[in-house]
């Protein structure tokens, strides 16, 4: 999320800081795509409908259906790749060529980001419109950018939320409940990294944000299995909003004292082999968890982190997020593939490194390949 800027070292520290907390309005329940036409007609009349997906093409054809009807002019774009610069510079160049005044995004996280950072960039007003629970990018001001082959590259603040999210339950409904599942992991990742990178901050906000992280973990720890059991239902609904809405207010208000730590920071390596490609977002930041954990205990040598991780192995096991290499597609890695994500993972600048204690490349390899291993003995107990 977006913050005040650092002082300079000679300067003194400032007491101010600024947030990106939340888009302008939210629309949510069943329904609410239709109670936002008159909305969406109230930013803008020429409409740039981006998409991607060949699943939701039909899905995204009946909402440039209801706003024809409704009297507005829409232009479909479509992204060829993950939200990148390449595609970005093609549909900028594309979108200029019109004479649009609102950008609308309907798809999942990677085309929502996409979304927010070319209306930035051609200074329209942004509506998200989610067409699964897979993460919390509707809500942020914050895009992820990728290379036209799908690796992680970096991440781009931006100016302020959406000025228009719709999460319509109809909508998110259709979706695979793998989508959900995945955003379950990477809501789940809020409270294990907000803890540990608030770093024991005095601010009230930020002490609040984190409980707010834990809430909605242990919500999520309840829910979960029973809104996979009947999507729609009232366990569906508290968990779909918790990961797709609840996550993204978390960032907005904890800013950059509650980022991402380990868990993103090995997705982020993770993307950087063609094998992983095929697993969601969610699922590489679940395992990525699971990784986090195991490093609290083999380099952090922290007990709680054991029995946190042994608390959510059988959950994840239960839900199908991978907690292993093998259930990643990396049965087969190669060491030198598997060195490479830990390179990038503790490259200079990593999310990685604001763990409370240094991590080395060989402890990141000695993470991973042991997530479901039995967590180390305390102290009192270990062999002489």
């Amino acid at each position: 999320m977006s913050s005040a800027a650092s002082p300079s070292p000679s300067a003194p520290a400032s007491a101010t800081s600024s947030h990106s907390i939340a888009p302008a309005q939210v629309l949510r329940g069943s329904g609410a795509w239709s109670e936002a036409v008159p909305l969406i007609a109230g930013l803008g009349t020429r409409v740039l409908l981006l998409g991607r997906s060949v699943a939701t093409a039909g899905l995204r054809q009946s909402l440039a259906d209801d706003l024809a009807a409704n009297g507005l002019a829409v232009r479909q774009l479509a992204l060829r790749h993950d939200c990148c610069a390449e595609d970005l510079q093609r549909l900028e160049a594309e979108a200029r060529s019109t004479d649009a005044d609102l950008l609308l995004a309907a798809g999942g996280g990677k085309v929502l980001d996409a979304g927010k950072l070319l209306a930035q960039r051609l200074v329209l007003p942004c509506v998200t419109v989610p067409t699964s629970a897979a993460t919390c990018a509707g809500w942020t001001a914050l895009s992820n950018l990728y290379s036209p082959q799908g690796a992680f590259q970096g991440d781009v603040a931006l100016d302020r939320c959406p000025d228009l999210l719709v999460f319509d339950h109809d909508l998110v409904r259709q979706a695979s409940p793998r989508t959900l599942v995945s955003g379950i992991a990477d809501a789940m990742a809020k409270w294990y990294e907000a803890s540990v990178s608030s770093g024991g901050s005095h601010d009230g906000l930020i002490q609040q944000t984190v409980q707010m992280a834990r809430v909605l973990r242990d919500q999520l720890l309840l829910d979960a299995e029973a809104a996979l059991g009947e999507p729609g239902g009232e366990a569906w609904v508290r968990v779909a909003e918790a990961c797709a809405l609840t996550a993204g207010l978390i960032g907005g208000l904890g800013g950059a004292r509650c980022r991402t730590v380990a868990a993103h920071a090995v997705h982020n390596g993770l993307t950087q082999l063609a094998a992983c490609h095929g697993s969601l977002h969610g699922e590489k930041v679940g395992f990525g968890v699971l990784v986090q954990l195991r490093l609290e205990e083999l380099v952090g040598g922290q007990q709680l982190a054991a029995q946190a991780r042994r608390q959510l192995l059988p959950l994840f096991q239960r839900l199908g997020i991978p907690c292993t290499l093998a259930e990643l597609g990396l049965a087969q890695a190669s060491l030198s593939d598997l060195e490479a994500v830990c390179a990038h993972a503790c490259a200079p600048g990593s999310d990685l490194h604001h763990l409370p204690f240094p991590v080395h490349q060989a402890d990141l390899l000695a993470a991973m390949v042991s997530t479901t291993s039995a967590p180390i003995p305390s102290p009192e107990r270990q062999p002489a």
